[in-house]
């Protein structure tokens, strides 16, 4: 029996039919992206390229439709 989730993982991938790993790799590259902080650097690249491209939202509208 797998004792760590590497092993739990491999273990449920080779029970995966090989036509539908394109797939599930999709799915693990996705979770990974969506989990996976960027650093500071990258955020900051990021928000300045969002401001110079006109990107923003008035400050009193950022709260709109947030129930807080």
């Amino acid at each position: 029996m797998p004792t760590n989730y590497a092993e739990k993982l491999q273990d449920e991938i080779d029970h995966v039919p090989q036509e539908y790993l394109p797939a599930l790799l999709n799915i693990v590259h996705s979770f990974r992206a969506s989990v996976s902080l960027k650093s500071a650097g990258e955020s900051f690249k990021q928000g300045w390229g969002e401001v110079m491209r006109g990107e923003t939202q008035p400050i009193d509208k950022l709260w709109d439709g947030i129930d807080a």
